[in-house]
């Protein structure tokens, strides 16, 4: 069994700040990449940010230089930084951890996300 549990979401003023978390336990044998996607109302789920065990890092556009993704391989977590927050930003922020289990199977889990508002 893996859990992620994200935390960090909230209701900010456009230009704000917020950091999000997530922490993956369980029978985790090794974590090969983290991730955050986001789902607008009405809108698919995209790809925010991606972060590889060798700290490889991808952004979508729409964020560069605006948010940071990081990761604490001690702790399992993956991190995002997110400075400069437009309403465009408002969405449910889900992690995304692909990992191979203390039983040698392979997956990716999703935590169970985490609302961010932008809004004056």
């Amino acid at each position: 069994q893996v859990q992620l549990v994200e935390s960090g979401g909230g209701l900010v003023q456009p230009g704000g700040s917020l950091r999000l978390s997530c922490a993956a336990s369980g029978s985790i044998f090794r974590i090969n990449v983290m991730g955050w996607y986001r789902q607008a109302p009405g809108k698919p789920r995209e790809l925010v940010a991606t972060i590889t065990s060798g700290g490889n890092i991808n952004y979508v556009d729409s964020v560069k230089g605006r948010f940071t993704i990081s990761r604490d391989n001690a702790k399992n977590t993956v991190y995002l930084q997110m400075n400069s927050l437009k309403p465009e930003d408002t969405a449910v922020y889900y992690c995304n951890v692909d990992l191979t289990t203390r039983f040698y199977t392979k997956g990716a889990y999703w935590g169970q996300g985490t609302q961010v508002t932008v809004s004056s």
